[in-house]
Order: structure tokens, then sequence, then C-alpha cells
């Protein structure tokens, strides 16, 4: 306990924090009410990214050691839901800002050049924490992402692009999963007998559907080949690898492996907590396309057609961001690869013993 007593204003630094919304057009002579509505907003966006890049932090400390802790996953999982909570948040304040009408922030929006919210710098730490990658970003006027910050800015968001980001750490966690080959028994080739099993009974359907026309039929037969070819790369490393130059694939062969086993078999008690990871990645990854998605309907209403404060093509520009925004797109295409529970390999009893609950009545 403190010796001295703590005073509620001066402990949340309340005499700072609202006095730091400094309107441009009070400066310019002439006061425009929803410009204090316009800074607070991203006022608390810059807050909530701090608090997103305090969880990341954390959870990547987790994921950085070798072997992961596993009395640790269960804050990951915390860290995580918390961070998902947040991103619910971000989307609402959209709706806090668009009651402001298109009118209203032009009475203001010149005082704004060049200032954007592309020089958000915590949000680009964000991307770049979760494992965005430069190439995976759309140049602005021809210039990289980090020609809009000024010099500490910049080194800042550019040193952070070589450190380790949570996908590469996932990446690493995933292919030390432990493999199911247990004497004889090789899971990945009972799997794949499975999966061809299924494919074969889905084509059959197709093929004796009556009510598809012979185009259709054609067209839709041609995809099972297509949809072949992608299992056939989770069996063969050498086609993963080719799916991965193409950019079809991020993640190693071996990640991706282990990541579609936990997905399968996410119902054994080892491998919830892992797949609770799995889940809230992808939350996370849909939660900022959400919001870019938000954000460039609210400036499509904002501002039409017309440039964006830094310079940018405005929505349009946002929306092709969001586009090529995801991070963990290979978890979300695992579910190309399910089967049901009932067509799942059977785990020999010595592996499946190893995934219940130590202690059972």
């Amino acid at each position: 306990m403190s010796q001295d007593p703590i005073y509620y204003s001066d402990y949340l630094q309340l005499g700072k924090l609202l006095d730091s919304q400094h309107l441009e057009s009070t400066k310019a002579g002439e006061t425009v009410h929803d410009e204090m509505l316009f800074i607070i907003v991203h006022q608390a966006y810059e807050l909530w990214f701090k608090q997103i890049l305090w969880e990341l932090d954390d959870v990547l400390g987790i994921f950085s050691q070798n072997p992961v802790p596993e009395r640790f996953m269960g804050r990951v999982v915390a860290r995580l839901r918390r961070i998902v909570e947040i991103q619910d948040i971000l989307i609402k304040q959209v709706a806090v800002l668009e009651t402001m009408t298109p009118i209203d922030f032009l009475d203001f929006r010149d005082y704004l050049f060049p200032a954007s919210g592309f020089q958000s710098a915590q949000f680009r730490l964000v991307e770049n924490r979760l494992g965005m990658r430069p190439e995976d970003r759309l140049l602005l006027e021809g210039a990289p992402y980090t020609e809009r910050f000024d010099t500490d800015d910049k080194a800042a968001v550019v040193a952070s692009e070589s450190d380790p980001s949570l996908f590469d750490l996932i990446e690493q966690w995933l292919e030390r999963t432990p493999f199911l080959e247990s004497g004889e028994y090789r899971f990945w080739e009972e799997f794949e007998s499975a999966v061809r099993s299924r494919l074969e009974r889905d084509r059959i359907v197709v093929a004796e559907n009556p009510n598809l026309t012979t185009a259709e039929r054609k067209a839709q037969l041609g995809e099972f080949k297509t949809t072949m070819r992608q299992y056939e790369a989770i069996f063969d490393a050498d086609k993963h690898a080719a799916m991965t130059r193409r950019g079809e694939r991020r993640f190693s062969y071996g990640a991706f492996q282990s990541a579609l086993f936990i997905t399968l078999y996410q119902d054994l008690p080892a491998l919830q907590e892992p797949n609770r990871v799995i889940e809230l990645l992808m939350d996370i990854d849909e939660g900022f396309t959400a919001w870019r998605h938000r954000h460039a309907q609210m400036a499509q209403r904002m501002i039409g057609r017309r440039i964006g404060t830094g310079g940018s093509a405005g929505a349009k520009y946002l929306e092709k961001s969001a586009e090529r925004s995801r991070v963990f797109a290979d978890l979300f295409n695992l579910a190309t690869f399910l089967v049901p529970n009932a067509e799942r390999p059977e785990l020999p009893e010595a592996v499946a013993e190893t995934m219940r609950f130590r202690y059972q009545v």
C-alpha cells in the first residue's frame, strides 16, 4: 500500500489527458464544434492500440520461449480474447464518428492536411507485431508506407519489421507439435485415405445429380480436380512448397499440418487450448479486416471520391488494403480440408492416452 493517498485525477493523469484536445479550427479563429469529437475518437483509438500492443508483447514473450510453457497457455488465450473484445470497441467507435455529417467534417477538414491516420505508428506496430510483411502492403503514391512518418516513428516502425512476429512464433510453436507416428501407425496416411473416400463420394453426388446441366456438372467436376490438388499439398512437402512460392500458402509444411491436426481433434483435452489459440488468431485477423472495411465505408460516406488528407485514394485505398491485410489466411483455409468427426482416423490408444486429462475418475 502506498504511504501517500492517491487521488483519482492524479492517478489517471486527467490534467494531461483532458488538456490534450487542441482544435486546429480554434487556432484559426473559428471553432468548429465536431472537431472535438474527431480528436477524441482518434485519441481513444490510439489508447486502445497501446493496450493491444501491451497484450501482444506479453503473448510474444510467452511464445518466444522454447518450449512454450504449457502453464501460460491460459494466459495467452486471455490476452488474445481481450484483443478481440477491444476490436469490437474499435468497430463500434466508427458509429460514434458517423454522428458527424460529411458537411460537419468539411467545416474543419482543410485544417488537417497533411495529417492522416496512415501516420498512426502504433497501428503499424500492431500490424507488424502480428506478422504483416512489407510486401503485403500497398504503396502510397508509389512510396512505402513508412515514408509518411517522422524520423522517430519511421525508425520504430522499420525496426519492428525485423522483430519476430506473432506469425513467426506461432509457426515455430506449431512446428514443434508432436506428430502421430506410433509404431506402424502413420496418421497422415490414414487421413489421406479418409479424405480421398470423402471426395470420391462428393464427386459421385455431383456426377449423378439430375438437377445439374451438362455445363454445370462439367464445371463442378473440374472444381474437384482443383480441390484434390490442394489436398495433395497436405501430404506432399514439395507441392506445399510450390504453393508457398505462388503465394497460396504462408505457413511452413509442418506448421500447416499441425494446425490441421489440432483443428481436426480439437475435442481432445490436450488440444483444446491450442485450438482456442487458433480460433482467436482467426478472430483477430477477421476483426481487423472488418474494422478496415468499416473504416473504408465511413471514408466513402464522409469524403466520397475525394483524396484522403494524407494523399491516398481515400476509401478505395482503404478497401484494397483491407483485402490484403490478413496475416493468418492459412488458418481460415483449414476448413477446406476437414472431414466429419465420424470419418476422422481413429487414434491409437497409446496416442489418445497422452492427450487425455491426467486425472480421471
